[in-house]
């Protein structure tokens, strides 16, 4: 089977059991979905969503998140993990994002590549999901899945993230991304993975 007819069959199987995926992360705007993915880094979803409560009932603008200490910030933080680092670059990047950007979010990679803390996947994750700018962020679980089914050979993310973003068509990359981090972590786990118990892998033979 060529990579093109894994990929169909990947996309199908991902689009049954999948139909409607949505955004783990709770946010109202670009600002607190770029929060919540920066804070996302080394910790689950279901904790981060319980960090912004919190966090956004103080601060949900950029204005209100530069008007905090980094102290009041770590220690709103601390259960997400890398507290004080993540908490000197929401201050930061909340600042810059007034002074350089008008207090809104930049839509570009090169923009927000150059907010503190921001790395390629979580431009990535805020273009695509909040301006709806064509990109295809490749975390942990799609670098595993991509590799484990075949659809991807590259040994870094960025080439991974290459090869997917050349099988699929731009219109279906948002869709896909969070259709594959669903599928991975219920399906096609890291760790105790079984092969007869995943859709993809046991017809893929991976």
């Amino acid at each position: 089977m060529n990579r093109k007819t894994r990929a169909h069959f990947v996309e199908e199987t991902l689009n049954r059991l999948f139909p409607n995926p949505q955004i783990p992360l709770n946010h109202q705007d670009p600002f607190t979905l770029l929060v919540a993915v920066l804070l996302s880094a080394q910790c689950t979803d279901e904790r981060v969503n319980k960090t912004t409560e919190t966090l956004f009932a103080r601060a949900d603008t950029p204005e209100k998140m530069a008007e905090m200490p980094v102290e009041e910030i770590q220690k709103l933080i601390y259960s997400c993990g890398l507290a004080s680092t993540k908490a000197r670059a929401l201050k930061s990047l909340s600042k810059q994002i007034i002074q350089r950007f008008d207090s809104a979010v930049p839509h570009t990679f090169s923009e927000l590549e150059s907010l503190p803390g921001v790395g390629h996947k979580t431009a990535s994750v805020v273009l695509i999901q909040a301006f709806g700018i064509p990109a295809f962020p490749v975390d942990t679980h799609i670098f595993r899945v991509a590799k484990r089914w075949g659809l991807a050979r590259g040994k870094h993310v960025r080439e991974v993230e290459e090869e997917l973003k050349s099988l699929f068509p731009k219109k279906r990359w948002a869709r896909l991304h969070l259709q594959m981090i669903l599928y991975a972590r219920k399906f096609c786990p890291a760790r105790n993975h079984s092969l007869s118990a995943c859709p993809i892998c046991s017809k893929l033979g991976t």
